[in-house]
């Protein structure tokens, strides 16, 4: 008995079934809502590295000493990296999302899997059943052929009373003449 927390695999295939056509409905519109929010990130991204770097040229121009020189130098050498670290970022979270994405599939897909090989179990049991049943209405048919065969055959196989009453005394005549020596007769 299923556990009532636990769904059956008939239940879990219908509800797996039912998002697929639901996802598969809005597929198109979340993709597109998915895009602008990266996008708009991205932008927000990129214009906030922007103004870092422009900041770092108004400071780099008032800036005379050397050492201060070197820091700014070593300031944008940072926010390079950073520039290259958020992209690297972004490529791994669309790689994540879609590593994520492929479990829920994979899962969603054994369930499925699962429920197709019951499916196949109890299609081959009852196909067993009813291979089995066939078999035995047809002894059973050919037995009740065989036996209705045997009784119309029987009376036309055994002779008539009167029939047997005669063969039987013609034979003891048979016997009782061979039984006789020639010499005799």
């Amino acid at each position: 008995c299923p556990s009532p927390h636990l769904p059956t695999p008939q239940a879990a295939f219908a509800h797996l079934a039912l998002a697929f056509r639901c996802d598969t409905f809005t597929l198109q519109q979340r993709v597109q809502v998915e895009k602008r929010a990266r996008d708009a990130a991205e932008e927000n991204i990129q214009e906030e590295l922007g103004q870092c770097r422009a900041a770092l040229e108004r400071l780099g121009r008032s800036c005379a000493s050397a050492g201060c020189k070197e820091a700014l130098e070593q300031l944008q050498h940072n926010l390079a990296v950073l520039s290259a670290a958020v992209e690297r970022a972004t490529s791994a979270a669309e790689k994540l999302g879609a590593v994520h994405q492929e479990a829920r599939m994979s899962r969603a897909a054994e369930v499925m899997v699962q429920h197709v090989e019951n499916l196949k179990r109890h299609h081959m049991r009852e196909h067993a059943e009813l291979e089995e049943m066939k078999r035995l209405i047809q002894q059973n048919s050919r037995n009740r052929q065989l036996a209705e065969t045997q009784d119309d055959v029987e009376p036309r196989l055994r002779p008539h009373p009167l029939k047997r009453t005669f063969q039987q005394g013609s034979a003891r005549r048979r016997v009782s003449i061979a039984v006789i020596p020639k010499q005799l007769l």
